[in-house]
């Protein structure tokens, strides 16, 4: 087995993070995994226990991050959304570049195959996602693009509470169709292209759940996954927006969120590819197995 180390940025990331799914899979192959963290807390020793290298390095601090990628042959690149995001893209590219990283594989959006220097969107994490992909390609790295559809965790698990409260599922995306994927099986397409990068170089992968349903569709698979009836109730996009804002969630996030309920209720997460199979060698879990999983999450109160 390989003993070059593969770097894993975004490690300890909240809902829909991708990041533990690849390290996880990778220690598990016996490969040697450098883990960057903002801060040692309980994520990070969980981490170590699992058996990575942990570093603390902030994605802004090139020096910082240059000392995190020294020795490291590939890199995993993610972060949440931020409005930092392109400074962070371009500081690794930036360290890959001098320290010679032979791959890196760039988590990106798959709204980015959408737009272009004469569309765009609302949602200044898409443009930001966009810009990066322009930059990776300008610098002459190696790099292999992952752009999945929307995830399984970022759409219900913070509707869990609705879910459990009165069985519904309050979102406002009309009657838009997509086909969403869990951010484990992210994590595991991710792990496939890490293990051997060089096949994969410039290559771009869109990844998709199994199935392209509305959201009445997918309370169908809650319903039968949980056994009971689970409505979907489509809101107002301004409520939501209010509600949004009541939960003080950030302008920044706000304005993605909103962005990407608009393009469902635009039809443009209608998409499905069978390439997560390709890399993995198996199909993308489905709502229902989803749903299932996750279980406890949405248990009545």
């Amino acid at each position: 087995m390989s003993q070059e180390t593969i770097l894993v940025t975004g490690a300890a990331g909240g809902v829909g993070s991708t990041a533990r799914a690849v390290i996880t899979i990778l220690l598990k192959q016996g490969r040697r995994v450098r883990a960057i963290v903002r801060k040692l807390d309980a994520r990070a020793d969980q981490l170590r226990e699992m058996g990575a290298e942990v570093m603390v390095a902030d994605m802004l601090d090139i020096v910082a991050l240059r000392a995190a990628m020294q020795g490291c042959s590939t890199v995993y690149f993610t972060m949440s959304v931020s409005p930092d995001y392109l400074v962070a893209a371009t500081n690794v590219a930036a360290t890959a570049r001098s320290l010679g990283v032979k791959a890196i594989v760039n988590l990106s959006q798959m709204t980015v195959s959408q737009m272009s220097e004469t569309e765009t969107t609302n949602s200044p994490q898409q443009q930001q996602h966009w810009l990066a992909e322009q930059m990776l390609r300008w610098s002459g790295l190696p790099v292999v693009y992952l752009r999945p559809t929307a995830f399984f965790e970022g759409l219900f698990l913070p509707a869990a509470r609705s879910i459990r409260a009165d069985n519904a599922i309050r979102l406002p995306f009309a009657e838009g169709r997509t086909s969403p994927i869990a951010a484990t099986d992210v994590g595991a397409a991710a792990a496939a292209v890490l293990t051997n990068p060089a096949p994969h170089i410039g290559q771009v992968y869109e990844l998709t759940g199994p199935q392209s349903m509305t959201m009445s569709e997918l309370a169908q698979e809650f319903s039968s996954a949980l056994g009971r009836t689970i409505q979907y109730v489509n809101v107002p996009p301004q409520m939501w927006e209010a509600k949004l804002v009541e939960f003080k969630q950030p302008a920044y996030l706000i304005a993605h969120l909103v962005t990407m309920a608009q393009l469902h209720r635009d039809n443009r997460y209608d998409r499905m590819t069978d390439t997560f199979q390709q890399l993995v060698g198996r199909a993308p879990i489905s709502a229902a197995e989803f749903v299932r999983r996750n279980a406890a999450a949405f248990a009545p109160a």
